[in-house]
């Protein structure tokens, strides 16, 4: 896989894919704008080359149809705000006025193309669409990780229009090496830190990752499934019934690999999914009838946190409790201090997922981890040891 950074992109137009599907409020205003932050050094080395910079992505799920709510038009404003610069509008890719709009570019200058996924063709990643949107180009820069786990036109089909000429951006080099620190060129111990509220969701990263670490720690709504595996009393916690099958499986085969497999040893637990719920910390890992765990206890902290500080390499996904309610925080946040201490010492730490990011952002965190993904749903793939097309795509190049 090739970086942008070893060519020089003078006199090129550079057609570059990012990832711009950005939270919005009803007046369809960006509530963050993260992903197009994390794309500024790929387009102002294109531009500061004096090449063109020509972006494209998707916005929500329009279903192959126009439709004026997802267009990237209403995003046009910000990304100039954060470029430093106007973004030149080109509209749909199959406009016939296309070329002559592109024509019309200067050196220098940055544009934006209508969301891909108003046509079908997009998402089907068809060959004549992906032709389509190349011939407007000289090179392809692929700087989406977010959708690189997708076979689509843009991300994975269209590279065969660029042979010798198809590059990795830096926001999707830098997740591919931060993924693989973590992953195959880990140093030891490396501890993984699993949460969030379902076994469902995750567990081919837990068997992929039960043949890498040294320690795995199960946090959130799913540890209450383990518990329960474990024939230890839940209440009314979270859990899912046909997943302990599961999660007596995953715990076998941690003890087979010998992997140190940490449950929580005792909870935060309310009458009531609530913050103004009554509450009470079990003393023994026991959790009586009618109460919900919401978050582990002050024991469960410093046994998590002293595996955590003895570590060199972790990774982080999913929230420890129900920290959107600062009641049920403390375990999230106590975690994430544990891992900020212990990077700040020399430790590797990777962090992803939204519910996570978020968390680190809540505790002013973001600044003492190593690198945080913003993957989503390819970063989940990447963990699974699944092959995703549009890495796939650039490194057969």
């Amino acid at each position: 896989m090739k970086l942008i950074d070893k060519i020089n992109l003078k006199g090129k137009k550079v057609l570059v894919r990012v990832d711009y599907n950005v939270p919005q409020n009803e007046k369809l205003e960006i509530t963050d704008k993260t992903r197009i932050i994390r794309t500024i050094d790929t387009v102002k080395k294109i531009v500061n080359d004096g090449g063109i910079a020509i972006l494209m992505s998707h916005l929500g799920r329009p279903k192959g149809k126009s439709n004026d709510i997802f267009s990237l038009k209403h995003i046009v404003k910000d990304v100039s705000a954060v470029m430093g610069q106007e973004v030149i509008f080109l509209g749909d890719i199959l406009d016939p006025e296309i070329d002559a709009k592109v024509a019309q570019l200067k050196l220098g200058d940055i544009a934006l193309l209508e969301n891909l996924r108003f046509h079908k063709e997009e998402e089907e990643g068809d060959v004549e669409f992906a032709k389509n949107i190349a011939k407007i180009g000289n090179l392809y820069v692929n700087d989406a990780f977010g959708t690189a786990h997708r076979s689509h036109a843009s991300t994975a089909t269209i590279v065969q229009f660029f042979p010798e000429k198809a590059y990795a951006g830096y926001l999707l080099y830098n997740e591919v090496v931060s993924l693989k620190k973590v992953l195959i060129d880990k140093k030891e111990p490396f501890t993984a830190i699993i949460g969030g509220s379902k076994i469902s969701t995750k567990i081919n990263i837990l068997n992929n990752l039960i043949e890498k670490v040294d320690n795995l720690i199960i946090g959130g709504g799913m540890s209450y499934t383990f518990l329960k595996a474990l024939n230890i009393k839940i209440g009314n916690s979270i859990c899912e019934d046909e997943m302990i099958p599961v999660a007596k499986e995953i715990i076998k085969k941690a003890l087979v690999k010998k992997v140190n497999f940490l449950l929580p040893i005792d909870n935060v637990c309310a009458d009531k999914f609530s913050e103004n719920a009554n509450t009470y910390i079990t003393t023994e890992n026991h959790i009586d009838d009618g109460w919900i765990g919401m978050d582990i206890g002050p024991e469960t902290i410093k046994k998590f946190a002293g595996v955590i500080n003895q570590s060199k390499t972790i990774l982080w996904n999913g929230p420890i409790g129900v920290f959107e309610m600062d009641k049920y925080g403390k375990g999230t946040n106590s975690i994430g201090m544990a891992i900020a201490g212990t990077t700040i010492a020399g430790a590797y730490s990777l962090i992803g997922g939204g519910d996570t990011i978020a968390a680190l952002e809540k505790y002013h965190l973001s600044e003492y981890v190593s690198y945080i993904s913003t993957g989503g749903g390819a970063m989940l793939e990447y963990l699974e040891g699944i092959e995703l097309p549009g890495i796939k795509a650039l490194e057969e190049n």
